[in-house]
């Protein structure tokens, strides 16, 4: 699997974008009434996480650009996922919702015991997932939560009302620091217009744009757009190097799952305000978060606002 970088002509370096008022240091946790996950002011909310389809027929995407975390996984035949961190704020409806995998479980560690909105899983991956620390929320288990839409066939229109489904888990924990940290570029980035991130059946495409200082999303060569705010687009991109391998698991067509290990440590690029950083991240254990920094040791400090994070094999 790579990553296209392509970089602008232009030599002259950008001036260091400042960090606007109220963003925290990067050496520190976000403070009270701030989010951990986007550097941004919130109340303290509880985590919902939703699995989401991802392939040509399940897009437009609903709910997507209210999420504080994008993450983008491999699943099978080559194909990708996203699973999608709410808790700044909710959307009234999320999907299409898909099944979860294995390689969920070790990712929401670091949230604490969050609720995990999901279709459904194979029956040998259920014992895993009874025993995670999270509130699993299929329809079977909150069924007031879901419903079928009528703009496209099953299994692509199965979507959730992320307050109906957070109900269902009054417990769930709140937003809590997982390693991210806000403020001001590093020095040393470089210019670059687009940068390409490919899977092997799946492509990403991340174009910065100077007038919503976003980088907006394309999926497969088409813009990401989404049925109730216009095309995806983050503040932050991650590009997370790890080790992708086959695990015991199999789709119904006998493709082999994937597994992504995301406790470790490697390298990783970090796009924000139209540059590129080299980076490395690491996660000690599964109960922490996940920390990232400039090749020198200093932490890397995201761009306040939405951060999508694509897992990508090394």
């Amino acid at each position: 699997m790579t990553a296209g970088l392509f970089g602008c002509s232009d030599s002259e370096p950008r001036p260091t974008p400042q960090p606007p008022p109220g963003t925290v240091s990067p050496t520190s946790p976000v403070p009270p009434g701030v989010s951990p996950f986007t550097g941004l002011p919130a109340k303290a909310a509880p985590v919902l996480a939703v699995k989401i389809d991802n392939v040509p027929p399940a897009r437009p995407h609903t709910g997507l650009g209210a999420a504080d975390i994008v993450y983008v996984e491999q699943v099978e035949a080559g194909q990708s996922r996203i699973l999608a961190v709410y808790s700044s704020k909710l959307p009234p409806t999320v999907g299409p919702v898909r099944s979860a995998r294995e390689s969920d479980l070790e990712l929401l560690r670091q949230f604490g015991r969050p609720a995990l909105a999901y279709s459904g899983e194979q029956s040998a991956l259920r014992p895993l997932i009874n025993a995670a620390p999270l509130y699993p929320l299929t329809p079977g288990q909150a069924p007031g939560a879901y419903f079928r839409g009528q703009d496209r066939p099953a299994p692509y229109n199965l979507y959730v009302r992320p307050e109906r489904a957070l109900a269902a888990a009054p417990e769930a924990d709140k937003a809590k620091d997982i390693g991210f940290r806000f403020g001001a570029a590093p020095e040393g980035g470089r210019q670059v217009n687009e940068h390409t991130v490919r899977y092997p059946a799946a492509r990403y495409t991340f174009t910065w744009s100077d007038t919503s200082q976003r980088w907006l999303v394309a999926m497969d060569g088409a813009p990401a757009r989404t049925t109730d705010g216009g095309q995806a687009a983050a503040r932050t991109v991650v590009v997370q190097k790890t080790d992708v391998q086959p695990s015991r698991f199999k789709d119904r067509g006998g493709n082999v799952t994937p597994y992504t290990k995301t406790v470790g440590s490697g390298t990783a690029l970090v796009l924000r305000d139209g540059e590129s950083h080299d980076a490395r991240w690491s996660r000690t254990t599964a109960d922490g978060g996940t920390t990232f920094t400039t090749p020198g040791g200093q932490p890397l400090h995201f761009a306040p606002g939405q951060v999508w994070v694509l897992l990508t094999g090394r």
